[in-house]
This record gives structure tokens, C-alpha cells and sequence, in this order.
């Protein structure tokens, strides 16, 4: 009953950490904007050519107009195929890829779990048997070759072992070992992922999930249980939250070309950002001028 509750405790984690962290984001100071062109959320005509509303007279008379369908055509590409890596480091996007592609399946597997765990047998629960199949066995396959490359990459390459802090080891080596004992698992549980079937039916009736194995967990299942608990408690907590934090990064900085006009929503956000009491506990910058336990004529 320990891993069944552990399984709920993991799942609602993730899904807690991860809304603190985006409301953390949503509650920070008004943003440095960019204003770099094109951005999607101008006409298509104007996207072209990498214009902007501000090319027009008198643009803050007129009515503005947002590319509803280029933004979330932008958006859906960058997470769907990570494009900028792919643009910018194509060499290692296809290991970066591989491991993100494989978390995608992990998703789609869990998802068609719980569907194929209530499906009664017939033609119906076939086909969403096959699903899990192709969807767990590519989410392990490719966790574990993304993962191993990347690693290979981080601690081999000098062009990336430079920069590689011990953190992103370790990540790289938590996402490795979700992805391996998956594999594991379904190998050693006689290649089949009617162990997942029985962790959904245990989660949703509240039972203890050796009761779904004739009172035996097999090891290895519980090994992948508790690792994938851990890597559900961790994601939203470190580095590896970016899934939300992308939202941020897009809408509110790389996106955002909203005017400060007179009385407009950003000149409320820079007046009420200017009027917040300074944060005693806040991490000052190393910068003389900007640290006031610099004598004075430094800080000057």
C-alpha cells in the first residue's frame, strides 16, 4: 500500500510544484523586453520581412492587431521539435531531441493507461494495448539513448563539457535511469506493460498494488516506481521545470511588444515594480556600484 500511496503523492507533487513555480513566474517584476523582430504575434505580412506595428503612423491610434494562429503555430513547433536548438546547435539537438521525444511517449503512455486499464477485452482494448506498447517501448528506447549521448556529450566534448555544471549530470543521470528501468521492467515482467495496467488499477481503487502481483512486487518494478516518485518530486523544483518556464520566457519577454502608453496595464506594472520595498534577503550583485556595503564614492 506504501507504493500505491507513494505513487499519489509523487503525481500530485509534480502537479502542485509545477503551479507554485509558474505562479512564481507569473508574480515576478516587470521584464526586460527584447523588442527583437520578427515575432509571431505580428500579420504575416509583417512577419515576413521582421516589421513591426511601430513602422505605421500614428500606431498608437490605431487599433493592434494579434496573430492568434502564427503564435501558437510558433509555439507549438518549438515544443513540439525544440526548432532553435535545431537551428542553432543541430548536432546536439538530435540527442536533445531524442531524450525530450522520449518523455513525450512517456506522457502519451501514461495517459493510455489509464484509458486501457478500465477498457474492457475486445478489439477496443487491442488497439490501446498496441498504443502502450509503441508508446512505452519509444519512450524508453529513446530516454535511454538520449541520455547516454547526452552524458557522452556533457563529459566527453569539450565544446560542451566547458560549461556542463555537475547538476545537469546528475539531471541527465536521473532521466537515464527512469528511462533504463522502464525498459528493464517491461523485459524482466515478460515484455509486456501489464504491469503499468495494474499500478493505474491500484491507484484508482486505493489497493495495495501486490495484490495486483499475487502478493509479490517484482524488484525491478519498484526500483522504476521509486525512481520515477523521486524524478516527479524533483522536475518542477530544478533546471529541468523550463516547461513552464518556456511559457514565461515567450509570452512576457521574447513575445511581449505591448506598448507603455499612458495609462496602459505595462505603465501600471512599471509604476507599482518601482514602489515595492526592496527585499532585504534578496542576493545583491558583486558590482561595486550596485552593492551598498561599498564605500560611497564606489558606489557612485
Amino acid at each position: 500500500m506504501i507504493l500505491t500511496l507513494f505513487c499519489w503523492v509523487s503525481l500530485i507533487a509534480f502537479i502542485g510544484f509545477s503551479a507554485k513555480k509558474a505562479m512564481y513566474y507569473a508574480n515576478m517584476p516587470q521584464h526586460g523586453r527584447q523588442d527583437l523582430y520578427p515575432i509571431p504575434l505580428e500579420s504575416e505580412e509583417k512577419m515576413h520581412y521582421g516589421g513591426s506595428y511601430f513602422e505605421e503612423d500614428n500606431w498608437n491610434e490605431k487599433e493592434r492587431h494579434h496573430n492568434l494562429k502564427g503564435e501558437i503555430i510558433d509555439m507549438l513547433v518549438e515544443m513540439l521539435f525544440i526548432k532553435k536548438l535545431f537551428v542553432n546547435q543541430n548536432d546536439f539537438w538530435w540527442l536533445s531531441y531524442s531524450l525530450h521525444l522520449g518523455m513525450y511517449a512517456a506522457i502519451a503512455w501514461s495517459v493510455l493507461l489509464v484509458v486501457g486499464a478500465f477498457v474492457p477485452a475486445g478489439i477496443l482494448f487491442t488497439i490501446v494495448n498496441l498504443l502502450v506498447t509503441i508508446a512505452g517501448l519509444v519512450a524508453g528506447v529513446l530516454m535511454t539513448v538520449g541520455g547516454i549521448g547526452l552524458l557522452y556529450k556533457r563529459l566527453c566534448v569539450r565544446q560542451y563539457k566547458i560549461y556542463t555544471t555537475p547538476q545537469e549530470v546528475f539531471n541527465l543521470v536521473a532521466l537515464l535511469a527512469v528511462g533504463a528501468t522502464g525498459l528493464l521492467t517491461w523485459f524482466t515482467t515478460g515484455m509486456s506493460f501489464e504491469y503499468g495496467y495494474a499500478m493505474v488499477r491500484a491507484m484508482f481503487t486505493f489497493s495495495p498494488l501486490a495484490a495486483q502481483f499475487g502478493g509479490v512486487v517484482p524488484a525491478m518494478l519498484v526500483i522504476h516506481i521509486l525512481l520515477l516518485g523521486f524524478i516527479s518530486f524533483y522536475i518542477p523544483l530544478s533546471k529541468l521545470s523550463h516547461y513552464v518556464g518556456k511559457f514565461f520566457t515567450f509570452h512576457k519577454v521574447i513575445w511581449d511588444n505591448e506598448p507603455n502608453l499612458p495609462g496602459s496595464k505595462v505603465e501600471a506594472n512599471i509604476i507599482a515594480a518601482q514602489q515595492k520595498p526592496k527585499n532585504p534577503n534578496a542576493k545583491k550583485w558583486a558590482a561595486p556600484h550596485w552593492n551598498e556595503t561599498a564605500p560611497a564614492e564606489e558606489q557612485k
